[in-house]
């Protein structure tokens, strides 16, 4: 196993585009190729503002020379591959300890191993961000029709070995930890109330009604990052799955055209007519995914 740690900042000056491809120079070319087939951790400075620290994990799939910036390489991300971390992990705790020792010298400080844009990870440092990024101990549950299944997250602490690793590895490539990670950080971000209705209801078990859609689905390479998520009620979320209603890039809610009963669908549309979204730029849901829906799932 060869994993790694990828650099990327939210104003990158690079082509990055990290559920999908992540663009370095010549320099780390051999760093990077010893990735290819495995995992990264994708990490934010912590000189940069309300820095997210790791914050994602993804399967690199191949490198390749960058055609439109000559001396260039990307690092193509295996489709599917990519995943947000429930929490954001800071690369030093309240102590100052790291949680990458392998950024360490051997007196036990920080070296200049740590400002690496592309850097080798160990599989001990790789499973403790990666588990630190995932813990639930709180899980949001769906509504309805969720089974508890024993979960790698949530096993009894064994002494660090190659099988652990496995574990965590499996787990990344999980529908089910996938499903739940998304629907944790879709509905912390849009503060569990759908972006179309506005409601933020909660039920008498104490969890939201409101659910996590992917804008472009998984079965159609949707990754899971959340800025191709929405929060949407039930209602809302079939009818935008089904392409009754859809989203232009500046968030304002489209009706279709070809909807049976359009002024009904309007009547349950926050007065605004814009959909709820989070603050946070890179938080709001991306053009090419609003994009992708227009062109292959609403009905003009």
């Amino acid at each position: 196993m060869a994993f790694g740690v990828f650099i990327h900042r939210s104003d990158s000056i690079y082509d990055d585009t990290p559920a999908e491809r992540y663009q370095f120079p010549p320099q780390y070319l051999s760093r990077a190729r010893a990735c290819i087939g495995d995992w990264i951790v994708y990490y934010e400075p912590r000189k940069v503002p309300n820095t997210r620290g790791y914050f994602a994990v993804a399967r690199v799939e191949r490198i390749a020379p960058d055609p439109s910036a000559p001396g260039m390489y990307l690092a193509l991300i295996e489709p599917g591959s990519y995943l947000d971390f429930a929490n954001l992990v800071p690369f030093a705790d309240a102590d100052g300890a790291v949680i990458e020792q392998g950024v360490l010298n051997e007196a036990g400080r920080i070296s200049g191993r740590a400002q690496a844009a592309v850097r080798g990870l160990s599989p001990s440092d790789f499973n403790r961000i990666v588990e630190a990024g995932l813990a639930e101990s709180d899980p949001l549950l769906p509504r309805i029709g969720f089974e508890e299944t024993a979960s790698v997250v949530r096993e009894e602490r064994t002494p660090f070995g190659f099988d652990e690793v496995r574990e965590r590895v499996d787990m990344l490539v999980s529908r089910v930890v996938r499903d739940r990670v998304f629907r944790r950080i879709v509905l912390r971000a849009y503060d569990e109330r759908c972006a179309v209705t506005g409601l933020k209801l909660i039920n008498g078990g104490g969890r939201a009604e409101v659910e996590a859609a992917h804008i472009r689905p998984v079965e159609a390479d949707g990754p899971d990052i959340l800025s191709n998520g929405l929060a949407l009620s039930g209602t809302a979320h079939w009818m935008f799955d089904r392409g009754l209603i859809g989203l232009s890039d500046d968030m304002r809610i489209l009706v279709s055209r070809q909807a049976n009963d359009p002024d009904s669908i309007r009547s349950i549309i926050n007065t605004s007519g814009q959909a709820i979204v989070p603050t946070r730029v890179g938080e709001q849901p991306h053009p090419q995914f609003l994009q992708w829906h227009r062109e292959h799932c609403f009905k003009l």
